[in-house]
């Protein structure tokens, strides 16, 4: 799968790009088997809501299930990330966010990079996201909520708060806006939510202003995260580095399947 020059500078321009029902319900149903088992896996790759009680997210599913090894090496969305950065990527980071109906938890307006800077010195914003809906997503499950073209101008904060909130990953209420950054960049960028159906793909930039709303709907709402990485910009950790679950130590460069994950699965080999 090749993006066109549109799509392509819609990202560059925008800061990101939706790709509506890239992958199938019978995919999407795969997915989501591979994460209700993964979620019950104990471990600190488990983040808990506020409570205990229910998942708010967990980290590096790629090195526990076939489904999602698979997934980061599909065609449809590795070589758009190729495109987009270089041909030599591997994934950083790995997560699925978890709101779950009735109360999954808001994420503060943050932009990524500058987390991967703080915790592992990362040398550039030399990364694509992609983003993979697990659920169908709308206006009242609790969807991203981007400030289109705010990755423009770099970084917006430089440090993070002085308590962290969690202490198994960098949170982002560690590095959220202020109320008065936040108001001059909506006021000069706007706010737009890209929605659709489950199987869509967003792509979006390390460094472009994000966060969502809680999960107030009877709806779930699953997000599936891969961040890719290119292979020359590798971490520079000052001290101990975070956990392989949380920061990938396998930076061997991705190369794409020979077909879509679900066929991987069933026989048909890179």
């Amino acid at each position: 799968m090749r993006l066109t020059k549109d799509q392509t500078d819609q990202y560059h321009e925008q800061g990101f790009l939706l790709l509506e029902s890239l992958l199938d319900p019978q995919e999407v149903e795969l997915l989501r088997a591979a994460f209700e088992r993964d979620a019950r896996i104990p471990g600190p790759q488990r983040v808990a809501e506020d409570g205990g009680t229910k998942v708010r997210a967990v980290y590096s599913s790629h090195q526990r299930q076939p489904e999602y090894a698979g997934l980061i090496r599909d065609p449809r969305i590795l070589e758009p990330v190729r495109q987009l950065l270089t041909d030599d990527v591997y994934v950083y980071q790995f997560k699925i966010n978890a709101k779950p109906p009735f109360g999954g938890d808001k994420w503060a307006w943050h932009q990524d990079f500058l987390a991967w800077r703080l915790a592992d010195n990362l040398p550039a914003p030399r990364q694509v996201n992609i983003g993979v809906f697990l659920d169908d997503v709308t206006e009242f499950n609790g969807p991203v909520i981007f400030l289109p073209g705010s990755h423009a101008n770099g970084l917006v904060s430089e440090g993070r708060s002085d308590s962290a909130k969690s202490a198994q990953h960098l949170d982002p209420d560690d590095i959220s806006l202020s109320p008065q950054q936040l108001a001059a960049h909506v006021d000069r960028c706007g706010m737009t939510s890209p929605k659709g159906p489950a199987g869509s793909v967003v792509l979006f930039s390390p460094e472009i202003v994000h966060g969502s709303s809680p999960n107030m709907s009877p709806f779930a709402r699953r997000l599936l995260i891969a961040t890719y990485n290119d292979t020359a910009n590798l971490p520079r950790p000052t001290g101990e580095p975070r956990p392989d679950y949380v920061v990938c130590r396998d930076t061997e460069p991705l190369r794409p399947l020979a077909a879509p994950f679900s066929r991987a699965l069933s026989g048909v080999t890179a």
